[in-house]
C-alpha cells in the first residue's frame, strides 16, 4: 500500500518515521518550512525504545496528483479543514483515510468532505512532540493505533491494514467496536486535559495536594456519565486503566494541552474539552468541572490571541 502522512508533526512524525524504518512505501505531506528542515536533517526520532532517523519521501499540497491507498492523519484539530483541502487529490476511489486525532469531531468532518466509506475511526496512544530542533521526541514508552470501520466488526481492508501498521515501534490493533475505543479515549483525553491544564501541573504534583486525586475523579465521573448517556458506557477494564493512570505517585503524565499553553500555543481545547461539554449540555448533564477547565482554556486563549494582535 502507498501510504500518505499528513504532516510530519508529533504524531504523523512518529508513526510515518516508524513505517519508513520498516520499508513501506510512504510520502509525507508537508508545508515548505517543514519540508526544507526534513531534506536537511531527515526525519529524527527520540525515543526510550532507541533513537533513529529516516530520510522521508515528501511532497508539498501543489505537488499532489494522484491518489494513495491510505492517507494517514495526524494533524492537530484546528489544522484539519485547510488539511482536507490539501489531501482531496490523494482521496481517489480505493483509498481509506485514517484519522488518530482526538477527540470525535473530526469523524463527521472527513465523512462529510469524502464519505463515509473512506472514513475509518481511529486513536493513537503515544506521548510525543516535537523539540526546537523539530525533532520527535517520544515522551513515554507507550505507541499504539487502534482504528476499524465506523459501524462496526473486521473487514479485509482493516486486516491489510493492521498488517501493513503491524511494524516495530507500532503496537498495532484492528477493532470491532472502534468508536467504544474511541469514546473511551474521549473520555481520559478529557479527564487528562481538564485536570492538567486547569491546575497547570502534572498528574503526580496533583495527586500531592488536598483534595488533588478528588478533582481528578471527579471530572472523570462527569466526562464518563456523558459517554455512558451518548450509548458508550465506559467499560470496566478501562474504568481500572485509567484509575491506575490517574493514581500513580509522582507521575510526570500531562496533557499535549497543557505543552501548547507551556509554550504558548494555539490548543485544541474546544474540540476536545468544547466538545464534550456541549454534549453533556445536549444530554441535560451538569459537568461543572468539565465547565470550569473549558473556561480556563478559553480564557488562555483569549489572553493568546490579544499578545499576538
Amino acid at each position: 500500500m502507498r501510504v500518505l502522512v499528513i504532516g510530519a508533526g508529533a504524531l504523523g512524525g512518529y508513526y510515518g518515521a516508524c513505517l519508513v524504518r520498516a520499508g513501506a512505501d510512504v510520502t509525507f505531506l508537508v508545508r515548505s518550512a517543514r519540508a526544507e528542515q526534513l531534506r536537511r536533517d531527515g526525519l529524527r526520532v527520540k525515543s526510550p525504545h532507541g533513537d533513529f532517523a529516516v530520510q522521508p519521501k515528501l511532497l508539498q499540497a501543489n505537488e499532489l496528483e494522484e491518489p494513495f491507498d491510505v492517507v494517514l492523519v495526524g494533524v492537530k484539530a484546528y489544522s484539519l479543514d485547510d488539511a482536507m483541502d490539501q489531501f482531496a487529490p490523494a482521496v481517489g476511489a480505493g483509498t481509506m483515510i485514517l484519522p488518530i486525532l482526538n477527540g470525535l469531531k473530526h469523524i463527521d468532518a472527513l465523512t462529510a468532505k469524502f464519505g463515509a466509506a473512506h472514513v475509518l475511526g481511529g486513536l493513537a496512544n503515544v506521548s510525543a512532540g516535537l523539540d526546537a530542533d523539530g525533532r520527535v521526541v517520544q515522551f513515554m514508552a507507550n505507541q499504539t493505533i487502534v482504528f476499524g470501520e465506523t459501524k462496526g466488526a473486521l473487514s479485509d481492508r482493516t486486516l491489510a491494514l493492521e498488517k501493513l501498521l503491524d511494524v516495530p515501534g507500532i503496537d498495532v490493533r484492528a477493532s470491532e467496536a472502534i468508536m467504544q475505543d474511541m469514546w473511551e479515549k474521549f473520555v481520559q483525553l478529557s479527564t487528562l486535559a481538564g485536570i492538567t491544564c486547569l491546575m497547570r501541573a502534572s498528574i503526580g504534583d496533583i495527586l500531592a495536594v488536598p483534595n488533588g486525586e478528588q478533582s481528578i475523579f471527579r471530572l472523570f465521573a462527569e466526562c464518563c456519565a456523558v459517554a455512558t448517556a451518548s450509548g458508550f458506557e465506559p467499560r470496566a477494564p478501562f474504568i481500572e486503566f485509567d484509575r491506575k493512570l490517574f493514581t500513580t505517585p509522582d507521575s510526570p503524565l500531562k496533557a499535549s494541552m497543557l505543552r501548547d499553553i507551556e509554550r504558548g500555543s494555539i490548543t485544541e481545547a474546544e474540540h476536545i474539552l468544547g466538545d464534550m461539554a456541549n454534549r453533556a449540555r445536549k444530554l441535560n448533564i451538569d459537568t461543572p468541572l468539565l465547565d470550569l477547565a473549558r473556561a480556563h482554556v478559553a480564557a488562555y486563549e483569549v489572553g493568546r490571541r490579544r499578545a499576538a494582535s
